[in-house]
């Protein structure tokens, strides 16, 4: 471009073009923490804190909501930090709860132990790859398969719970080793989980919903532990009710869709 031409750029132009040349803060300042997470998980792994390990994995789970609904509301989308967002979400996800439950429990069993830590890591990674190039063509009401961060939470929350209620790794090394193939192979599956996008914290709603909020988060004091692994086995199966609900009925059960306009204007189809 010649001088000429660059003179007649406004002011705001040249600043939303060197603006565009870096990178935004916050959005992938709420990934760096959700990595931090994890990597958090795996070091307390190592050091025998199994308890402190699951929080870890659950605090990343909970910045890593955060993140993409904080760049969608402040207009910082970019392809740097959907990238950023996977690799982390593959530590806090993938790596992390395998690593956790093969020290906990899964390195008694020897070769099927760490076969069973593997099998989820690597149906983590594939589940992350799908969803990357299968965003445009998804209904974005649904997971196609489990989420990674409900995998994790499912792997983390009973780990957590063992471990409060004083239950060592190597009594239910096989109920550990059940619960990775499930929640690993579910990650890869094309069942449809509901994936609470359509929810908008932009949109008012009626004060009782606030008080169901209050009454949720009282609720989760009583015992997280407990809770927090209930909450997420009923989620990490009501794909699968989901899915025989819509088959019974005869409603079509992908969530591929026919075309990539908004959810509420898109079919489904088998």
């Amino acid at each position: 471009m010649s001088d000429g031409e660059d003179s007649e750029l406004s002011s705001d132009e040249v600043l939303s073009r060197k603006r565009s040349k870096g990178l935004y803060i916050l959005p992938n300042l709420f990934t760096l923490a959700a990595l931090f997470g994890g990597f958090y998980a795996i070091v307390m792994a190592m050091n025998g804190r199994f308890d402190q390990a699951a929080i870890g994995v659950f605090c990343a789970m909970v910045l890593d909501s955060l993140d993409g609904r904080i760049a969608r509301m402040t207009n910082t989308q970019s392809a740097f930090g959907e990238q950023m967002d996977s690799l982390s979400d593959m530590v806090s996800f993938g790596a992390a709860p395998a690593l956790i439950a093969y020290v906990w429990a899964l390195t008694s069993l020897g070769r099927w132990g760490w076969i069973a830590a593997f099998v989820y890591c690597a149906c983590a990674a594939l589940r992350l790859a799908r969803f990357n190039v299968n965003t445009a063509v998804v209904d974005k009401r649904f997971f196609q398969g489990l989420p990674s961060p409900a995998a994790a939470a499912l792997v983390a929350g009973f780990i957590w719970l063992m471990t409060d209620i004083g239950v060592a790794g190597a009594d239910v090394r096989w109920f550990m080793f059940a619960l990775m193939l499930y929640s690993g192979l579910t990650m890869v599956t094309n069942v449809p989980f509901y994936s609470f996008k359509d929810l908008s914290f932009k949109r008012s709603v009626p004060f009782v919903v606030i008080v169901l909020l209050a009454l949720g988060i009282a609720v989760i004091n009583i015992h997280p532990p407990i809770v927090m692994f209930a909450l997420f086995v009923i989620y990490g199966f009501s794909g699968y009710a989901l899915y025989g609900w819509r088959k019974t009925k005869g409603l079509q059960t992908s969530v591929i869709s026919t075309s990539t306009d908004e959810p509420d204007e898109r079919g489904l189809h088998k």
